[in-house]
């Protein structure tokens, strides 16, 4: 049962760099001063009622939690003990740099009940890592993701394709490097130019060209489809939309609001015109897919259905618990005799076809 989260933001806290692109307090939404003991509680225990059968995760997101002073880091770990002990909560989650997760660390966050551990690790390129301000090397990453899992705790990547100097094909490698070392999941946040930042200085200045939405949309759904062959999950794509980025304070980039399934169903829209180049024209056809799948191929405003239609396609969607959600299989009942060559034909004239999104397709990073 995949647990509630009740996140804590520290925004910026203890990070000792502020890298070209970043405002956390625009990020997270939040700024000031870390919660208290008491302000923790109080809001696990609001969480809780509300939670159900489904366990309780706490999560502290938006600063370098493990580069805070010790004693504030024993602060917003020590209340969360007797929780954990007693089943209230089950897990704790932090972010973190690279090269703030040394073994001591780690080995103190696992003894306090940390579970997984997601690390900032933007690129995996050196000279993106220098451009970017981050202050430490790839090799800082590789170790410290490493670290994190010869201490038994799940480890997750945080990249950001389009920084300063990064090419797709760089950033494709990142993603392969930080699969290699042993990342259990992937984020993956394309730049966006923040009002007030370094990099806000460059782009105005015109010495540094973002990645566009939809240059990066099509580097996202490469980066994806990668990770979903290499079996690594990608668990969210861009920046959260919340109050704190908007019109305003967002001035370039590759940012929406839904990245994310703008990216996936790029995926099912591709897969289904590479089916559909196989199917006789001008029949109806039923595209079944898995339940969690249905938006992703319908597209973002039906976009993937309109790609279709202007090709003369009549199209109905329809869930099917029996498929994987990587799957989808197209249904067309058979007209006109005979039926094609190399199709399958099921009993009752029907062309039944299956494709696959991780399998069927296949991209060159050089098409971005």
């Amino acid at each position: 049962m995949k647990p509630v989260t009740v996140p804590f933001f520290i925004s910026h806290q203890g990070c000792p760099h502020t890298c070209v692109y970043c405002d956390q307090r625009l990020i997270s939404g939040s700024t000031g001063s870390l919660p208290t003991s008491e302000e923790i509680i109080a809001k696990i225990e609001i969480w809780r009622l509300t939670a159900g059968k489904r366990p309780l995760e706490v999560a502290f997101f938006g600063g370098s939690f493990t580069a805070l002073p010790e004693n504030r880091q024993a602060g917003l770990l020590a209340p969360l003990q007797k929780l954990l002990k007693c089943g209230t909560i089950s897990s704790v989650r932090l972010s973190t740099r690279p090269d703030y997760a040394g073994d001591r660390r780690v080995a103190y966050l696992a003894e306090m009940g940390v579970r997984t551990i997601e690390l900032g690790v933007q690129s995996m390129d050196n000279g993106v890592l220098e451009a970017a301000g981050r202050g430490h090397t790839a090799a800082v990453s590789e170790d410290a993701i490493r670290c994190i899992r010869k201490h038994g705790l799940q480890v997750g990547a945080q990249l950001m394709p389009g920084l300063p100097a990064d090419t797709p094909a760089t950033s494709l490698a990142s993603l392969e490097r930080v699969i290699s070392a042993g990342a259990d999941f992937i984020r993956i946040y394309p730049t966006v130019v923040l009002r007030g930042t370094e990099l806000a200085r460059r782009y105005a200045a015109g010495d540094y060209v973002p990645l566009r939405l939809e240059e990066g949309a099509l580097l996202c759904k490469m980066l994806l489809h990668r990770a979903m062959q290499a079996g690594v999950n990608v668990i969210r794509m861009g920046l959260q939309a919340d109050e704190g980025l908007n019109a305003h304070t967002v001035l370039a980039g590759c940012w929406h609001p839904s990245l994310g399934q703008i990216v996936r169903s790029q995926l099912y829209g591709d897969l289904l015109c590479q089916m559909m180049s196989q199917a006789p024209d001008s029949l109806p056809v039923v595209v079944k897919c898995h339940p969690r799948r249905v938006s992703d191929v319908i597209g973002q405003r039906k976009a993937n259905l309109e790609r279709l239609q202007h090709k003369g396609r009549n199209i109905e969607v329809i869930a099917d618990h029996e498929l994987a959600e990587a799957e989808l299989q197209l249904e067309i009942n058979q007209i006109l005799p005979p039926p094609l060559p190399d199709l399958p034909v099921e009993t009752g004239g029907t062309l039944c076809f299956k494709g696959n999104i991780i399998t069927d397709l296949h991209y060159s990073i050089h098409e971005v």
